[in-house]
């Protein structure tokens, strides 16, 4: 453990500092995936740094958990991963890493380059790791699997891999609960919660719930502002698609001409597009919350939700170690397939 958590220290001080080729392989990496632009990318690195990989954070939060201090009984731990935002796959790696297993990694086409850029410079640092993960293009003889994909995929994760210990995540998304008095700085960071990735992650805010007769115009004014939205083509169809369907159908909504805001008691929102659901009193917002409770990945306020977990705007992409995506615990699956060695 202490060779691995010396490694990544050392990663870290090579992603941050784009050692080697990396600034080439980020211009790569948005060759292949359009929306992987190089802003994009150095932006889930620097999370990935400060929230993952930051040497005190690493330190306390594995030994939060009873790893195996001998030699472990190493599991195969397969891994599907999305390619929906750069490097999403990362944290479970490090999961089935620093917890003794074995990974077979199936990558997503639409995100290869980083990851495979990331385990040649963790070979290059200690070659003792090599035997550590393999990359597959199809998964067999593995123990157990962690799967992320849509709800559509999820179901044939559930038939190909339900006979073994897994986990497999659908899609969820990130809502935002607003009282109407938020500051320009706090919409600004919202903007973030909203845009950041294009909107692409499972935790990106796609839902607003505000008070009845809310005002957007502030937010839009902001988001008028927001980078790379006017000069990324296919961001731009998406507005004039979505734009275009609303006047089409005689639909209500709220638009600069970047994003439109629509209602809807519907959690998942199109590209360029935010739903909202209007509140009367907090126990509207309680009732909204539970009703799609088991599609929501995080929730996004700066006001107390009795009884609710909440995380401050400008946080939803900035995932800590022990923020586990659908709320499960990957260290202590991993763990118990120790114990059931």
């Amino acid at each position: 453990m202490e060779q691995k958590l010396a490694a990544l220290d050392q990663l870290r001080e090579r992603l941050l500092n784009e050692y080697g080729d990396l600034a080439q392989i980020i211009v790569k990496a948005g060759q292949i995936n359009p929306w992987f632009t190089p802003r994009q990318v150095r932006l889930a690195i620097s999370n990935i740094c400060s929230s993952m990989l930051e040497p005190s954070r690493l330190q306390q939060w594995i030994t939060s958990y009873a790893l195996p201090v001998s030699k472990p009984d190493r599991k195969k731990v397969g891994l599907v991963m999305a390619g929906n935002i750069p490097l999403v796959g990362f944290h479970d790696f490090l999961c089935v890493w620093l917890s003794g297993h074995h990974s077979l990694i199936k990558l997503s086409e639409k995100d290869a380059l980083l990851l495979t850029w990331i385990l040649t410079q963790l070979n290059g640092i200690n070659p003792a790791f090599e035997g550590d993960w393999e990359i597959v293009d199809r998964l067999t003889g593995f123990d157990a699997v962690i799967a992320t994909g849509s709800n559509n995929s999820a179901r044939y994760f559930d038939a190909y891999f339900g006979a073994y210990p897994h986990i497999i995540r659908k899609n969820r998304n990130a809502v935002a609960v607003l009282n109407g008095t938020e500051s320009s700085d706090q919409l600004a960071l919202l903007a973030q919660d909203i845009l950041t990735y294009f909107g692409l992650g499972c935790r990106n805010v796609s839902k607003l719930i505000v008070p009845a007769g809310y005002d957007f115009h502030p937010l839009l004014d902001i988001i008028d502002q927001y980078p790379e939205l006017q000069e990324h083509n296919r961001y731009r169809n998406n507005v004039d698609y979505q734009y275009t369907l609303a006047i089409m159908n005689q639909e209500p909504h709220h638009t600069h001409g970047h994003l439109l805001i629509r209602p809807s008691a519907s959690l998942l929102s199109p590209m360029a597009t935010v739903y909202y659901e209007e509140y009367q009193d907090e126990n509207q917002i309680n009732v909204i919350l539970d009703r799609d409770r088991d599609n929501i990945q995080c929730i996004v306020s700066d006001r107390q939700l009795p009884g609710i977990e909440t995380i401050p705007f400008g946080n939803s992409q900035c995932p800590r170690l022990e923020d586990y995506a659908d709320g499960v615990d990957v260290m202590a699956f991993l763990v118990q397939l120790h114990q059931d060695a």
